[in-house]
């Protein structure tokens, strides 16, 4: 069954809550601007963040399978292998790569335990190995595990609204990042492709490492 127009509001209107609410408390000036004045609340706010992400992501995510719609395109033959096999390699990627992150930070665990009330995560620029194609690996590898699904009405609204909003964010990430380390990721930026790989634009592991070890800040 089709979509109504209605259907497809409801369904854009709670994308669009979800990027606003994501972003607002993602943002750096409202963090600054909330921990002046509950300082208590920075060892716990990284913790509060990620739960609150999983949750607000629920009535997108089940309207947009409550409300499937008309089926779009559904990969078949060679062409599902395909799809298939680049999902599980993105998840694959996805797994391995989280060893060259914090986690411990990036959970927010190490905040709650080492009670951290600044509004900048602690620690400095890390490269992962897949950093040196990319500046947002896990932004490129869930739009590929994304984009290789069958399509109906409702996934490809919710597909193509998640694309623009990991675009849009991975700017205003970038703001953060400029933020917290300065000239080191002027540089990286400048040097490597923010979703999509592009010939000239990849870093050696010597020039990562290079990067990693400047200071935080030049000013």
């Amino acid at each position: 069954m089709t979509l109504s127009a209605n259907q497809i509001v409801i369904l854009l209107l709670s994308w669009l809550g979800y990027a606003v609410l994501h972003s607002l408390l993602a943002a750096l000036g409202f963090k600054r601007w909330l921990l002046t004045r509950w300082p208590d609340l920075g060892p716990a706010y990284r913790l509060a963040f990620n739960v609150l992400a999983v949750v607000l992501l629920i009535p997108p995510l089940w309207l947009t399978m409550a409300w499937s719609g008309a089926l779009l395109w559904a990969w078949s033959g060679a062409w599902a292998w395909l799809a298939n096999a680049l999902a599980l390699a993105a998840v694959a990627g996805f797994v391995w790569s989280t060893r060259y992150y914090d986690m411990a930070v990036f959970s927010g665990s190490a905040q709650w335990h080492s009670r951290h009330r600044g509004a900048e995560d602690p620690g400095g620029l890390r490269l992962s190995p897949l950093h040196r194609y990319v500046r947002h690996p896990w932004y490129s590898l869930g739009l590929l595990i994304l984009w290789t699904r069958d399509m109906d009405e409702a996934r490809l609204i919710s597909t193509l609204c998640i694309t623009l909003y990991l675009w849009l964010g991975s700017l205003l990430e970038e703001r953060k990042l400029l933020a917290f380390h300065g000239e080191a990721y002027a540089r990286y930026r400048a040097r490597v492709a923010g979703l999509i790989p592009l010939p000239g634009h990849i870093l050696s592991a010597q020039e990562a490492q290079a990067l990693c070890r400047l200071p935080p800040r030049a000013d």
